[in-house]
C-alpha cells in the first residue's frame, strides 16, 4: 500500500506534467468531422507506449485514422487478471462562428480547469490513463496480467475503432472506457440511426395532382412526403406506446425515444414528390439490441402502410445502422448493462472510494460511447472517466484539474489490484 500510496502523492506532485500531457493531446487537431486526421496524435501515442515498454499494434480504420492498441504483457498473464483501458482521440467538430474565449486547439489553464476541445470528451481522460501508466511503470510496480490500452478513432461519427479492436481479437477480463462520466460509474443505452424510404413507381407533374386527390381523377398516385407524414406519426404512436410499456433501472421513463431527425424528399417545385426519406435516430434500453427495436419499428410501419391505400402497394422500405456517418450516414452503438456484483466494478467501486472519500455512484449515461462494442465482445465493461457531460462538445469546453488527479489517483489504485489479482476459476 506505500507504493500506491506514493504513486498518489506523485501525480499531486507532478500536476504540471498531467497539464502539459492534456495540453499536447489537445493540440492534436482531430475534429470529426471532417476526420481522417489522427495519424500525427496516433504516432505520439505510440511513441509515448514504446516510451514505457509497451508493444503497439497499429493498423488504419480510413487512411489517415489508424487505431493505436498498446500492450504490457503481464507477468504471470495466463493465471492473473487482465485490464484494457479504452479511449477515443477524436473530438467534436468546431464551427467558424463558435464564440469561444481562446483558441480551441491551444488549451489554457484557468480557474483549476483546462480548457480547449476535447478536454472533457475525452483527451482528458486519456491523458490520465497515459499518466498513469507512465508513473506505475517509473515505480516499477509488479504487474502480473496482462495491461492493454486502445487509443481508438471514429466514435464522435459512429466509425467504431473500438470494434475494430474487438475484431482484431483483443480482449481483457475488465474494460475502462475513460469517456465523459463525471467520475461515475455508468453503463448506457443503445443508439442505432436508420433511414426510411417511400419510393413511387411512377413520376408525376405538378400539374396533375388534382387528378390524385379529386373525385373522377383516375390516377392511383400520392406524394411521398405526405405519405411520409403518416409514418411519422406511427413512429410517435411507437414511440408513447414504448414510454408507457418499457422501462429499465437508471432511466427517466420515455427515454426510449425515436427521433425523426432529418426528412429528404422531392426533386423540383413542378413535380410531385416522388421519392422521400426519413432519418430516424433510435434510443434503446440496455435489455434490448438493436436488432429487436428495428424489427419493431419496421413491423409497425408497414402495418401502418398496410391500411394506406397507396402504401399498401408501395411499402416503406428501411435501411439501418452503419459504420460512418460521414461515409454512409448511419451508426450503431449498442448499449452497455452493469453488473454490480461483478469483482471488477466492485473493486473500481473500491478504489474510487479509497481516493474520493465518496462512494461510487453507479448510474446510465444519457449519452453513448464506444462501451457496448467492448460489451458486445463480452468483455466486463464500465464507463468511467472525467469531465462533465454538460462541458463536453460545448464552447469553452473544459475539465477541472482537481477531478482529473483524482481519476489519475483511482487508476493507480485500480491496476495494480486487479491486475495482481488471479482470475476466478
Amino acid at each position: 500500500m506505500s507504493h500506491l500510496t506514493d504513486l498518489s502523492n506523485q501525480v499531486e506532485a507532478r500536476e504540471d506534467e498531467l497539464i502539459a500531457l492534456v495540453k499536447k493531446l489537445v493540440s492534436f487537431q482531430t475534429a470529426s468531422p471532417p476526420a481522417r486526421n489522427t495519424e500525427p496524435i496516433q504516432s505520439f501515442i505510440s511513441d509515448y507506449l514504446q516510451g514505457i515498454d509497451f508493444s503497439v499494434d497499429q493498423w488504419d480504420v480510413y487512411p489517415g485514422d489508424p487505431n493505436i492498441v498498446g500492450k504490457k504483457q503481464g507477468q504471470d498473464h495466463l493465471t492473473y487478471q487482465s485490464l484494457i483501458l479504452n479511449g477515443h482521440v477524436d473530438v467534436a467538430s468546431i464551427e467558424e462562428d463558435e464564440p469561444w474565449d481562446s483558441p480551441p486547439f491551444e488549451a489554457i489553464v484557468k480557474d483549476r480547469h483546462i480548457f480547449g476541445r476535447g478536454t472533457a470528451d475525452m483527451k482528458g481522460g486519456m491523458a490520465a490513463c497515459l499518466f498513469a501508466l507512465k508513473l506505475l511503470h517509473e515505480a516499477n510496480i509488479p504487474i502480473k496480467g496482462d495491461l492493454i490500452l486502445q487509443s481508438v478513432v471514429g466514435e464522435e461519427v459512429g466509425e467504431a475503432g473500438t470494434k475494430e479492436c474487438c475484431e482484431r481479437g483483443y480482449e481483457a477480463d475488465f474494460a475502462i472506457v475513460a469517456d465523459t462520466s463525471a467520475s461515475k460509474i455508468q453503463g448506457q443505452g443503445g443508439v442505432i440511426t436508420g433511414w426510411i424510404t417511400l419510393q413511387s413507381p411512377t413520376t408525376h407533374h405538378d400539374g396533375q395532382r388534382r387528378q390524385m386527390l379529386h373525385a373522377g381523377g383516375n390516377l392511383h398516385a400520392a406524394s411521398t412526403i405526405e405519405k411520409m407524414a403518416k409514418l411519422i406519426t406511427s413512429l410517435q404512436e411507437l414511440e408513447r406506446h414504448w414510454a408507457v410499456t418499457k422501462s429499465y433501472p437508471g432511466f427517466l421513463p420515455g427515454t426510449n425515444t425515436i427521433n425523426p431527425a432529418v426528412i429528404e424528399g422531392g426533386r423540383h417545385a413542378a413535380f410531385i414528390a416522388d421519392k422521400c426519406s426519413l432519418w430516424i435516430t433510435v434510443h434503446f434500453y440496455p435489455n434490448e439490441t438493436y436488432e429487436s427495436v428495428t424489427k419493431e419499428i419496421e413491423e409497425h410501419l408497414l402495418q401502418a402502410a398496410a391500411a394506406d391505400p397507396w402504401m399498401k402497394t408501395c411499402p416503406p422500405t428501411f435501411v439501418w445502422g452503419g459504420s460512418s456517418m460521414i461515409e454512409e450516414r448511419g451508426e450503431i452503438f449498442p448499449s452497455l448493462a452493469i453488473d454490480e456484483q461483478s469483482s471488477g466494478v466492485k473493486e473500481l467501486k473500491a478504489a474510487h472510494e479509497r481516493i474520493t472519500g465518496q462512494e461510487a455512484e453507479i448510474s446510465m449515461s444519457t449519452s453513448v460511447n464506444d462501451g457496448g462494442w467492448l460489451g458486445e465482445a463480452g468483455i466486463p465493461t464500465v464507463i468511467y472517466g472525467p469531465g462533465q457531460l454538460a462541458h463536453a462538445h460545448a464552447v469553452n469546453e473544459r475539465i477541472s484539474i482537481d477531478e482529473l488527479i483524482q481519476f489519475t489517483k483511482t487508476l493507480l489504485t485500480f491496476i495494480p489490484t486487479w491486475c495482481n489479482t488471479k482470475r476466478e476459476e
